[in-house]
């Protein structure tokens, strides 16, 4: 499983795509939510606008499974 850091608080579905590499531009997020499998939590997700939160697990076919994981504010 990898870590995926996000800064803020939460990262849409369709933002965590891009920065974990399944895509390459935001753009792509909505064919590929139409073409592909991806779970949050062990649940079928294909909204690009539903918001990821620290501790979210995301498997996507094809790519892996991933882990929300927030970085310590300063």
């Amino acid at each position: 499983m990898k870590n995926i850091t996000i800064k803020t608080e939460y990262i849409t579905l369709g933002q965590f795509l891009k920065l974990s590499d399944c895509i390459a531009t935001g753009g792509h997020a909505k064919f590929f939510l139409q073409e592909e499998q991806v779970w949050v939590n062990g649940e079928s997700e294909n909204r690009r606008g539903r918001k990821l939160y620290d501790s979210d697990i995301v498997k996507v076919d094809g790519h892996g499974e991933f882990q929300v994981e927030r970085s310590a504010l300063s």
